[in-house]
């Protein structure tokens, strides 16, 4: 090779490497816009978002505080409330590997598997299919904090202590400990709610919080250890799990609320959620902490249908049959568990869509009260996470939703990674 044309090569390569510095540089800036823009207008006091694109993490940067008063920053490594992504991260991949061994059927009736719903009429003959997939009809949401407090709001001391004992043995928060037998109080309730007969999409966390017990009776193991021994400890994501305040973590947690319904305080280290909090922490519908790092490692497992460095650990037709839209024909959008694109969604506008308007019709994720979200898309090999705080102080606070930030922020990466890929190829 000549001179010349060696000359040529290097400018090229050089040239290459400038236009790529730029578009990088390009996009860090369109995400600080958009995150300023949140912190200044009080949708979270921090936050972090970690993109990954063909199982490498592209972009991974930390913004703002724990808290408004900016005294602890945000860290790549906190731990943070999860929320409703629980629901995804806990008992559903339990579930999976339930259906995936034979020994729970989506198509049979649930009360097959839950005793208590043979005797119900309007409940006997509902499928975990439906369930899963928000169709079933059940009420969206029981406050059991009702069932704990008295009218002028104290706690019933037949229900709630601040010392534990015997019978108290459930810890709600550093000194709120819950009767150890609570739970069953709350399983009757759920056992004895109405459900709707028109079946038609209806959110319903309900059975989310029957669904560790479950999960014990079919393995003939405690819910949590299940969950490590299959699935957390095999992907090293060792943040993930409940009631991390017990557990010694170095990492910071991040606080969520200044609760004036319960306990009273900032909540930090302990759910946020008041039903999983009524549970002694460790529930189906929230209660879930952990790291972005670690939840990257469980996207992943979704991502690439079950497989993680090479083994099996969830059959690739589970997966495939959980994260696909089950009722489109009644406009219901869910998969089983997961969260799905809205239908239609990619011919809506950034301000209408959920999530992003680039993201594929088998993508899939979930999003919790707290200020998560995390989502995964096997065609695009793109994942997503965004944690906050936006509770923080009050769970009054809606400009996280408001401002459209998350779908915002996920169509930049869209743009970014697949986008340009595409136009390369």
């Amino acid at each position: 090779m000549n001179r010349f044309v060696l000359q040529i090569c290097i400018a090229l390569l050089v040239g290459q490497f400038s236009n790529a510095q730029m578009a990088e540089k390009s996009l860090h800036q369109k995400v600080d816009s958009i995150i300023t823009n949140g912190i200044t207008n009080e949708a979270f006091p921090g936050t972090q978002v970690l993109v990954a694109f063909r199982d490498s993490v592209v972009f991974h940067e930390t913004y703002g505080f724990h808290t408004y008063d900016s005294l602890v920053k945000v860290a790549k490594d906190d731990i943070y409330d999860l929320a409703s992504v629980t629901k995804i991260s806990a008992p559903l991949p339990a579930l999976m590997k339930l259906v995936e061994e034979g020994k729970l059927d989506l198509d049979a009736p649930f009360s097959n598997y839950w005793k208590p719903w043979k005797k119900k009429k309007d409940k006997k003959a509902l499928t975990l299919r439906e369930i899963l997939a928000h169709q079933a009809g059940l009420t969206p949401y029981i406050v059991f904090l009702n069932k704990v407090t008295k009218k002028n709001g104290e706690l019933k001391r037949r229900f709630v202590r601040s010392t534990s004992n015997l019978r108290f043995q459930k810890r709600a928060y550093e000194n709120l400990f819950v009767k150890s037998n609570f739970n069953r109080k709350m399983y009757r309730i759920i056992n004895r709610s109405k459900v709707s007969q028109e079946k038609t999409y209806r959110y319903s966390g309900l059975t989310f919080l029957i669904f560790p017990k479950l999960i014990e009776q079919l393995t003939g193991q405690a819910y949590e250890q299940y969950l490590e021994n299959t699935f957390y400890q095999p992907i090293g994501a060792n943040t993930l799990g409940f009631l991390p305040s017990e557990k010694g973590f170095p990492n910071k947690i991040v606080p969520t609320e200044n609760d004036t319904l319960f306990r009273n305080t900032l909540t930090k280290g302990w759910v946020h959620d008041e039903n999983a909090a009524l549970l002694g922490g460790i529930s189906g519908n929230a209660g879930l902490f952990g790291t972005a790092n670690d939840l990257f490692k469980l996207l992943s497992l979704y991502q690439n249908f079950g497989t993680h460095q090479g083994k099996q650990l969830l059959s690739k037709e589970v997966v495939s049959e959980f994260s696909t839209i089950q009722y489109p024909e009644n406009e219901n959008r869910r998969g089983l568990g997961f969260d799905k694109p809205l239908i239609g969604n990619d011919t809506l506008a950034i301000n209408q869509a959920y999530p992003a308007p680039a993201a594929s019709a088998s993508s899939f994720g979930h999003a919790g009260f707290t200020g998560t979200f995390v989502w995964a898309d096997p065609q695009h090999q793109l994942t997503f996470i965004f944690l906050s705080n936006r509770v923080y102080p009050t769970r009054e606070n809606r400009n996280l939703y408001e401002l459209n930030i998350r779908p915002k922020l996920q169509q930049l990466f869209y743009e970014a990674y697949v986008h340009k890929n595409s136009t390369t190829n």
